[in-house]
């Protein structure tokens, strides 16, 4: 009996779930960057029981996680070959495009003529223009902006420009008009995102960021596997930030979420109406919530809810769908700093119908999830080596 095809991919990014440090992290700074590690060995009792029995244990050793006799999925972990180590270059690597050339940063603060530009196109005089992390800034700045109605800016190790607003200041769809005309600044310096941040709160002691981020992210520079999936006709739904990561490009239908749970809900209801197709959706709450915030114990739990979730979901999939998981990066909690850490990625590949316990070991880049779902599907992307592992039939 032939195995059958697959109809439906559902790619699931764990923002930030990295698995030890790549070869090049000291480059970055992060030689000894382990995410998933450090979260295990530092929050007492944690286990995952469903991800230990897709194989996640034997693709690296893990406290409390070991390896199965008979994974579930084929395993195996990927290096990144872009230059960088944040979200855009994660996903897009992920869906096939490689960066050779890295986005620009400004640990600094802008320059003068991105700050005049600002001004002219906004009319508004910006605080800030430092790096900074994002909850710290609006404790230190929140006060001024309600007083002056100045917009916060400032940045971070990333190729990114944030803006945070008080909703009632400047209320979200104001702050997205600012944002989208720092997006058209910004595209000949190479920046890759513009972020809106709004928050809420009457003082410091009680501003906090509320729902309403949107990225506002560079066009990807060539087609990628989700312009490859549509252009053969068939859907491609984003769930998460997605849509802005890809600026909008090869996708049919986004569905923005407000969190991880949020999200896993989302990726289970387009179960009901999604017949053929790729969905990809990014699980955002482990970096934003958790590793930028180096809050270990809040990641260890977002991890426990994940697994509790997938025990559920992997039996919700038929013998034509497939599940990719994996990650766009680091972002080890146990570091100093709150920045995202240079890592390799895990790598789990499941089909209720297809041959178990693959090792498919280390591979080289991202783009491997890319030449996977171009394989399945009919659209082979460019770059990637992995292709159709054996699709065996159970048993073999």
């Amino acid at each position: 009996m032939k195995a059958p095809a697959i109809r439906r991919v559902f790619v699931i990014v764990l923002d930030g779930v990295g698995i030890g440090a790549a070869p090049d992290a000291a480059d970055y700074g992060d030689e000894g960057a382990n995410t998933l590690f450090h979260v295990l060995e530092n929050v007492s009792g944690l286990t995952l029981p469903t991800l230990a029995r897709l194989g996640l244990g034997n693709i690296v050793s893990l406290p409390r996680v070991p390896p199965a006799g008979r994974p579930l999925a084929a395993f195996g972990s990927m290096e990144e070959a872009s230059a960088g180590k944040d979200t855009i270059v994660g996903h897009w690597e992920l869906a096939g495009l490689i960066s050779r050339k890295p986005f620009a940063v400004y640990p600094q603060g802008f320059p003068c003529e991105i700050i005049a530009a600002f001004r002219k196109a906004t009319g508004l005089s910006p605080l800030g223009n430092v790096a900074a992390s994002g909850t710290e800034i609006i404790r230190s700045l929140g006060a001024e902006h309600i007083r002056s109605g100045r917009p916060i800016l400032y940045t971070s190790a990333d190729s990114v420009l944030q803006i945070a607003a008080h909703e009632e200041i400047l209320p979200p769809p104001r702050l997205y008009e600012i944002c989208r005309l720092a997006r058209g600044i910004l595209d000949p310096y190479r920046v890759a995102r513009v972020i809106a941040r709004p928050f809420t709160g009457r003082s410091p002691e009680n501003f906090r960021r509320i729902a309403g981020r949107r990225d506002f992210a560079m066009a990807p520079s060539e087609p990628t596997i989700l312009d490859r999936v549509t252009a053969k006709g068939l859907p491609v739904f984003a769930i998460g930030k997605i849509f802005d990561i890809f600026a909008g490009r090869g996708i049919t239908r986004s569905f923005p979420t407000l969190n991880n749970a949020d999200g896993m809900a989302t990726i289970e209801g387009v179960l009901d109406f999604l017949d053929e197709g790729l969905v990809m959706a990014n699980l955002v709450d482990f970096d934003t919530n958790f590793g930028h915030r180096r809050d270990v114990c809040g990641f260890g739990a977002a991890l426990v809810e994940l697994d509790a979730w997938l025990k559920h979901f992997i039996r919700l999939l038929g013998h034509s769908d497939l599940l990719i998981l994996s990650a766009d990066h680091g972002c080890d909690p146990t570091r100093p700093g709150s920045d995202h850490t240079r890592e390799v990625v895990p790598l789990l590949v499941y089909c209720p119908k297809l041959a178990k316990g693959k090792n498919l070991g280390r591979k080289k880049n991202f783009t491997e999830v890319a030449a996977l779902v171009g394989a399945v599907l009919g659209c082979q992307s460019a770059g990637g080596t992995l292709g159709i592992f054996p699709l065996a039939e159970e048993g073999e």
